[in-house]
């Protein structure tokens, strides 16, 4: 494996790994500075990496991927390398997350094994708009059996590439569309793949954020939790849009308020009682780009007349 998992950080970053006398450790030239010595120094056990001249780094090897812009196919043999559907080698010391692990059941769709139920699966995600690129980017799976039978499973990964949190969601019809696992939703939906230095687009699940593609992060319901606004204010974000269901129309206009009141610009994206699902990649692109930008005017009639000022 350690084979395997060296080939492809040269092929990650172009260039030859060197073996230190130190068990497990590595330098390859950096991708983020010009220097005559390779700096970047990993331990392909423990997925740990700096780089001593920009003293950029982190506690593993998903989060490496993720910085130097690394396609979703080398996601996906990382993930096969390791052996893990957590995306991340577990680190006890890493502070403010939750254990969690996805279904012990679980089968990745981009695996290719024939299955009936898989191909209901496929053919469910394909009516919503999720492509073959999204089940690979995202590491979709499904169960065939256990607590979360005849589920589509969608994981949501941390900065650092470790779950978070993840949506079972019901392809057959059931009368329990959703079924999460127990533990609190105030995490930060698809991290991994956000970039902060961009404007981002709240929605309300993670079929939405799949739908918008562009920088979107899942609510996992209609209001913003804690860890989230702290997030997007330490980060500076300068320009926000907002999808919520016409049904969170109140939710909207009072997280609207809160990143205003930050000085954040904010645009708020009118469905006219679609969701981003519904409508798909190329109408949600133009419907955010006719979005209405918000105020503390805008704020007090929309407080004032409701959903009646978007009807117009």
């Amino acid at each position: 494996m350690n084979i395997e998992l060296i080939q492809l950080i040269d092929k990650v970053l172009n260039s030859k790994g060197q073996s230190l006398s130190k068990a497990n450790e590595y330098m390859w030239w950096s991708p983020f500075i010009t220097h005559h010595k390779p700096k970047l120094q990993v331990n392909i056990q423990t997925g740990k990496w700096h780089c001593w001249v920009s003293n950029q780094g982190g506690h593993n090897l998903f989060q490496l991927l993720k910085r130097v812009g690394a396609g979703r196919q080398d996601y996906q043999t990382l993930s096969k390398l390791l052996g893990e559907t957590t995306f991340y080698n577990n680190d006890k010391n890493t502070p403010g997350n939750v254990d969690i692990k996805l279904p012990d059941e679980f089968k990745s769709l981009s695996e290719p094994h024939i299955s009936i139920i898989k191909d209901h699966a496929i053919l469910f995600l394909k009516k919503r708009g999720i492509t073959e690129e999204d089940i690979l980017r995202y590491n979709l799976g499904y169960c065939t059996e256990g607590p979360y039978q005849n589920r589509i499973i969608v994981p949501s990964y941390d900065e650092h590439g470790k779950l978070n949190y993840f949506v079972g969601r019901d392809f057959y019809a059931s009368t329990l569309k959703y079924k999460n696992p127990p533990i609190p939703k105030d995490v930060i939906g698809f991290d991994l793949y956000v970039n902060w230095s961009l404007p981002i687009i709240l929605v309300e699940g993670v079929f939405d954020a799949m739908s918008v593609k562009s920088n979107s992060i899942p609510l996992f319901g209609k209001t913003i939790l804690p860890k989230l606004y702290k997030k997007i204010v330490e980060k500076k974000v300068k320009d926000i849009f907002i999808i919520l269901d016409s049904d969170a129309f109140d939710d909207a206009i009072q997280m609207t308020e809160k990143f205003v009141n930050e000085g954040i610009n904010v645009n708020f994206v009118k469905l006219d009682g679609q969701d981003p699902n519904d409508l798909g990649y190329k109408k949600m692109i133009t419907k955010i780009n006719n979005s209405l930008p918000m105020d503390f005017k805008q704020i007090m009639e929309m407080k004032l007349y409701g959903k009646k000022l978007l009807a117009n």
